[in-house]
């Protein structure tokens, strides 16, 4: 039988904590996928880089118009997390016993401007360039999928415009179309997020109009866990970064407010 003096291997114990606490550490690492909309994708990516490399999680994240996610996850699309643009779907989701209850969070406020990378084309004067009709096509995200489609459309409403400009309207499926429509050329100016324009990546600054609030409801953009999440750390994990003052820093940043 082989024997062991006392003190010959004092490291085991050592050893044998440090891999357990590994083990216990890689065991609550995971991915989560998130769905975000169109709006946030540039702001979600960049706090998801930061997530992954302050913790042991991964995200998968994928963008699309909140009507779309919401239909998706009906029907059974396998997110953890859904970071809408409205707080509407994430509360039909925990009505309907699709998110988990009291999950449900504002983690941002969008602002709409209306905007053209011509930095002569919208004056100070804001609407002006709507009742002149100084333009050929106007772009707004689709009303019925995109929540600042809707505010979009409420802002003409209460401008006594919408009807008068119906016809000069295009619509992109989201907000990040929208926005492409007008960067392209294919629309003079656009209502878009104007965390879409104050973005690193656009570089056509041009001329813009930020709505007034008293012209459109709040555009409080919700997140909310789904039930798929509920066992999953990284879902939870983000949902707690979201929250922290770093994360609101970032969100202001980029061009939204936080409550």
């Amino acid at each position: 039988m082989l024997s062991l003096s006392k003190g010959r291997f004092p490291a085991l114990p050592v050893l044998a904590t440090l891999v357990g606490v590994f083990l216990c550490s890689s065991a609550s690492a995971g991915d989560a996928l998130v769905a975000v909309a169109a709006n946030f994708s540039e702001t979600a990516n960049h706090l998801a880089t930061h997530f992954e490399d302050t913790s042991e999680h991964t995200l998968t994240i994928t963008t699309g118009s909140t009507g779309k996610l919401y239909a998706q996850i009906r029907h059974g699309a396998p997110f953890d997390i859904l970071l809408a643009a409205d707080q509407h779907r994430p509360r039909l989701l925990e009505t309907s016993s699709q998110a988990v209850a009291g999950s449900r969070f504002t983690y941002a406020i969008g602002r709409l401007t209306l905007w053209s990378p011509d930095p002569n084309r919208i004056s100070a004067a804001g609407p002006a360039i709507l009742r002149d009709g100084a333009f050929d096509k106007l772009a707004i995200a689709n009303p019925d999928l995109a929540p600042y489609g809707a505010a979009a459309r409420e802002t003409l409403k209460a401008l006594g415009l919408f009807g008068t400009l119906r016809q000069r309207i295009v619509m992109g499926e989201n907000i990040g179309q929208a926005h492409a429509l007008v960067a392209t050329g294919n629309a003079d100016v656009g209502f878009v997020a104007l965390s879409h324009v104050l973005s690193p990546r656009n570089r056509q600054k041009g001329s813009r109009w930020d709505v007034p609030q008293h012209l459109y409801a709040p555009i409080r953009q919700d997140a909310v866990l789904l039930n798929r999440g509920i066992d999953n750390p990284a879902a939870r994990a983000f949902l707690d970064y979201l929250k922290s003052k770093e994360s609101r820093g970032v969100i202001e940043s980029f061009g939204y407010a936080v409550d």
